[in-house]
């Protein structure tokens, strides 16, 4: 339920973005995430945990559709795969905090008690919201191309082909990261027998990687292009899951298995947002990458759901792997139907301009010198 409602909440932040701006919209979803989470650690059951956690849901999902929408109109088109690339990064460092947390709380706290003390620490970035009202504003190009729209306009025609696989595309990213992530540190404790000490030792080498393969995702997009290097990375995903999951490997041997499968896991989702940004006009680029992104969300929802039922049938890693490899299956075709948006003369090319003629003329947000 908290994956459908950061589905939602971040197509309806794309839309809001797209008409009242990228950092009003930004600066709310931050709060609302931060608000929710903290009343999280509060939940009296699992009723109430519910709601809370679906209202977290709509602030979490909101923020990536107006914050990329944000930080890609700022960049320049020759350095906004890698710009993107590192600002995606910042999820890394985001749950290596959260896993040092989870270390200290769930081995000094009582069981009772660690959860939500975890809960409690999510208000930490409504601070971020100060340092936005003071700070930043939305990006000229935003200004000076955005227009009263429909929000059914990424359906029309000459975007409906992009909408359409950039949606496939944010389903087999998503559904690949969530079938994987969402049971690892299970997988660590049950299949591997480790101790909470020794599932952050192995979370830790995965999260540093992943950091690592953002920064390198986000670099090979500008150089090589944003759909082949989304391919390579899909790709080589298929190739490190049944090494990690399915070859008897001792401790050490899984260990350091962690540490391309984390790499290579990033990789997608650090070359999204460069992508995304491409495919679509000013006009309505919050609502275009919001959902392409987010519906991915919701059908990848069920992703981690199938791997919990058929783990008793299959075992715990083997149902990974399976619904972890359809999904960056998925990834890589979905790209390779997606034009090439990265050009050598600094323009935007694919759907970005060409819709843009329908808004009486190409986007300025591709054209050389605008930033």
């Amino acid at each position: 339920m908290t994956l459908i409602c950061t589905a939602v909440g971040g197509w309806c932040a794309g839309l809001a973005s797209d008409r009242w701006g990228r950092v009003a919209v930004l600066r709310a979803t931050i709060a609302w995430y931060a608000i929710a989470t903290f009343l999280a650690g509060f939940a009296g059951g699992f009723d109430s945990l519910l709601v809370l956690r679906c209202l977290q849901g709509f602030g979490f999902g909101g923020e990536w559709a107006a914050g990329a929408a944000l930080i890609s109109e700022y960049a320049g088109t020759r350095y906004r795969g890698r710009v993107l690339g590192a600002v995606q990064s910042g999820w890394a460092v985001g749950w290596a905090v959260a896993l040092a947390g989870y270390a200290l709380a769930f081995s000094a706290l009582p069981a009772a008690w660690s959860w939500r003390v975890m809960f409690w620490a999510g208000v930490a970035p409504a601070l971020l919201v100060i340092a936005l009202r003071r700070t930043l504003g939305d990006p000229p190009v935003y200004l000076r191309g955005r227009a009263k729209v429909s929000p059914l306009r990424i359906f029309r025609p000459d975007l409906l082909r992009v909408t359409v696989f950039g949606a496939l595309l944010g389903l087999g990213s998503h559904g690949g990261y969530y079938a994987l992530t969402t049971f690892l540190p299970t997988y660590l404790r049950g299949t591997r027998g480790l101790t909470v000490l020794g599932t952050t030792a192995y979370l830790a080498v995965f999260i540093t990687a992943s950091f690592f393969g953002y920064l390198v995702s986000g670099l090979l997009a500008d150089r090589i292009g944003r759909r082949r290097n989304i391919v390579a990375f899909a790709a080589l995903c298929l190739l490190s899951l049944p090494l990690y999951l399915l070859v008897p490997l001792n401790d050490l041997g899984a260990l350091l298995a962690s540490a391309p499968l984390g790499f290579f896991s990033a990789g997608i989702p650090g070359g999204l947002g460069s992508l995304f940004a491409e495919l679509f006009p000013t006009a309505v680029r919050g609502s275009g990458q919001g959902f392409c992104y987010n519906l991915g969300r919701v059908i990848a929802a069920a992703f981690p759901a199938l791997v919990g039922a058929l783990a008793p049938r299959l075992g715990l890693a083997a149902g990974i792997a399976l619904f972890a490899g359809l999904a960056y299956a998925l990834a890589a075709v979905a790209a390779l139907c997606l034009p090439e948006t990265r050009a050598d003369d600094g323009r935007v090319s694919g759907a970005a301009v060409a819709g843009g003629h329908a808004y009486g003329g190409p986007d300025p947000y591709g054209a050389p010198g605008s930033h």
